[in-house]
């Protein structure tokens, strides 16, 4: 068995060697990931001027980051994440569980009468290598943000999730195929090969 140790030193040496983590850092993006939403935006055509975005699983903030360069700070984004993260222009942060009642007060606070035209999901659960127990986790946060999209979500919005395809992801494709006028998977060649990650691109929220 791989000890920890070695095993950290080798996702390290892999992200030293990934062409994405080279070029975010070259760019000035704050991670990899942005190139993610990035490759979804240039086929989708998600962002418009002036639109209210909220962004769960936000931390460090390159998602966040992505949008507001885009559309030229012409935008309200709502990030919310469990770790800290530097602030970024037209970015209102709060830092908590977005389940906590008490985190969702905050965030309806925020929109106050308006509603986001787009929620964003990065959410990943810590990985215990444990499929069997990573896959649930993975799922769950996923009914959550899209349980989410019914308190903040307006009429015609758009809702861009991670999901690990495996047990059970082909039923949560069909839960928010029911809610939305047309969804997509997509797996951006950012995210890499090996991994079960794809995108889920919901459009045109019809509740």
């Amino acid at each position: 068995m791989t000890s920890p140790r070695r095993s950290g030193r080798g996702w390290r040496d892999r992200q030293e060697r990934d062409p994405y983590v080279q070029r975010a850092r070259r760019d000035g993006w704050r991670s990899r990931a942005v190139y993610k939403l990035e490759q979804i935006d240039e086929k989708e055509r998600l962002l418009r001027p002036d639109m209210t975005v909220v962004d769960l699983g936000a931390a460090p903030g390159s998602w966040s980051q992505y949008v507001t360069e885009k559309l030229k700070g012409r935008a309200r984004i709502i990030a919310v994440d469990l770790l800290p993260m530097d602030s970024l222009p037209s970015v209102e942060f709060i830092q908590g569980d977005f389940t906590d009642d008490a985190v969702l007060e905050e965030i309806a606070s925020c929109l106050g009468d308006d509603k986001a035209g787009l929620v964003l999901s990065d959410l990943a659960p810590n990985i215990s290598g444990l499929k069997a127990v990573d896959q649930p986790r993975s799922m769950y946060l996923v009914e959550l943000a899209l349980e989410l999209c019914g308190e903040v979500l307006k009429r015609r919005g758009d809702f861009v999730c991670k999901l690990f395809q495996g047990e059970g992801s082909e039923q949560l494709i069909m839960a928010v195929r029911s809610q939305f006028q047309r969804v997509k998977v997509m797996k951006p060649a950012a995210s890499r090969a090996g991994s079960r990650e794809v995108y889920l691109v919901a459009r045109n929220y019809l509740l």
